[in-house]
């Protein structure tokens, strides 16, 4: 089973269900807006290639990834690079990718300014980031975005037209809580699963109930966010 891109609800995975099928959904969501050079910016293992160049008009995928980063069960990226000014020119890509890796930029206002360097004019940026998640990748775990913040930085980096939207509201907010407490608390596996095994109709309920902010008001929750922005 495809973890990323055919999801289905498991003991196994019951703490990413929420949130990796609420990536794939916005990645389907604004696949059409994709063509041409694309590049995956912190692109890991890839996991979204083959159903973007199913879907979209993307012509040219082009993974990048750090020296340092993980051997993602032997996919290695396209490109390596330093993490800091990126080995393209001007206006290379039509599209940047950055799903879950803007929380670990230290200084993302500069890494936004190279991505838009790169990109096209009228280049789209796509992105995700996490709200409700424990640390990860640590140290290199740096930030939890609000949706004014990603304007903000955006903006300032040169892009304009930025869409940012929640990935889910309060009971999905919670049924991915829920499900990183079954797996991810201490706790011997017995119990964990038998955990896992009670939570799992809980979690499609509230999935099933939930409701997506359409505004970003006083007390709106949400599990993640995503979005675009136009260079």
């Amino acid at each position: 089973m495809d973890n990323y891109t055919r999801i289905a609800l498991t003991a196994k995975n019951i703490d990413t269900y929420v949130h990796r099928r609420a990536i794939l959904a916005a990645i389907r969501e604004n696949c059409a807006l994709f063509s041409g050079r694309l590049l995956d910016y912190g692109c890991g293992r890839m996991p979204y290639k083959s159903s973007i160049l199913e879907h979209s008009g993307v012509t040219e995928y082009v993974g990048l990834d750090i020296a340092t980063a993980p051997d993602y069960g032997g996919v290695r990226p396209d490109v390596v690079w330093n993490g800091d000014m990126l080995p393209f020119q001007d206006g290379f890509f039509d599209v940047v990718l950055a799903t879950e890796v803007l929380e670990h930029l230290f200084d993302a206002g500069r890494s936004l300014r190279e991505i838009n360097r790169v990109l096209k004019k009228d280049g789209l940026l796509f992105f995700t980031v996490p709200y409700v998640w424990p640390l990860h990748e640590v140290p290199a775990d740096y930030y939890r975005y609000t949706p004014c913040a990603l304007e903000n930085i955006f903006k300032q980096a040169g892009f304009s037209d930025s869409t940012i939207q929640p990935t889910g509201g309060w009971n999905a907010a919670l049924a991915q809580m829920l499900g990183l407490w079954v797996r991810r608390r201490p706790g011997t596996k017995r119990r964990k699963k038998i955990l896992a095994w009670l939570l799992k109709p809980v979690i499609r309920a509230l999935l099933a109930r939930d409701v997506r902010p359409d505004t970003f008001r006083e007390n709106t929750m949400m599990p993640g966010l995503y979005g675009t922005a136009r260079k």
